[in-house]
């Protein structure tokens, strides 16, 4: 069995790449521009593209007229930044929690930190259970259609460099998409 070899990184040493360019903090609900691939937190990427349509890091023009259709959330940056900064997931939880309690409004499941269906739905297949959970939501047919004509829309995303290692060939006026997860 080969030996793992390990190295001890500072926080600090990466912290240009999981903290937002526009406020300087952590970054929180990370959304990246799917044109250039630079991430920032929602609130201030949302913020910024109400006066501009370019990214604030590289000044690539987004989209002329709808540069909010142009970004997405990154999960997987989110999970990196959660598990690499101490106490930051369970401080923003608390924060949106009395955020909610402040309005007078229901604090939304996934905040409140309950497990959805789906999530105790896989974890008992993981467990090698395979007959179908009871107390599961029947989806009609026509919520059945509707997913079907989702094709993986709302399914994380992730982002590919497209580069051309043969030089007969031109290069791509986009070298960026934009899909599916599960795409293989």
């Amino acid at each position: 069995r080969p030996k793992m070899l390990t190295r001890k990184i500072k926080l600090w040493d990466i912290n240009a790449h999981i903290t937002c360019r526009l406020c300087n903090g952590y970054l929180i609900d990370a959304t990246t521009v799917t044109e250039c691939l630079h991430t920032f937190c929602r609130s201030c990427l949302v913020k910024y593209l109400e006066e501009n349509n370019t990214c604030p890091t590289c000044r690539i023009v987004i989209h002329q007229s709808h540069p909010l259709q142009y970004i997405g959330h990154d999960r997987t940056m989110q999970d990196i930044v959660y598990k690499l900064v101490p106490g930051l997931q369970e401080a923003e939880m608390k924060k949106q929690r009395e955020f909610y309690h402040k309005l007078g409004m229901e604090v939304p499941g996934d905040i409140k930190g309950e497990t959805c269906s789906t999530k105790q739905h896989l974890d008992s297949h993981r467990n090698g259970e395979t007959k179908p959970d009871e107390n599961s939501n029947k989806e009609t047919s026509e919520e059945k259609q509707e997913e079907d004509n989702d094709y993986h829309r709302s399914d994380e995303q992730v982002s590919i460099c497209l580069e051309c290692n043969s030089s007969k060939l031109r290069g791509l006026k986009r070298k960026w998409i934009r899909c599916s997860a599960q795409a293989t």
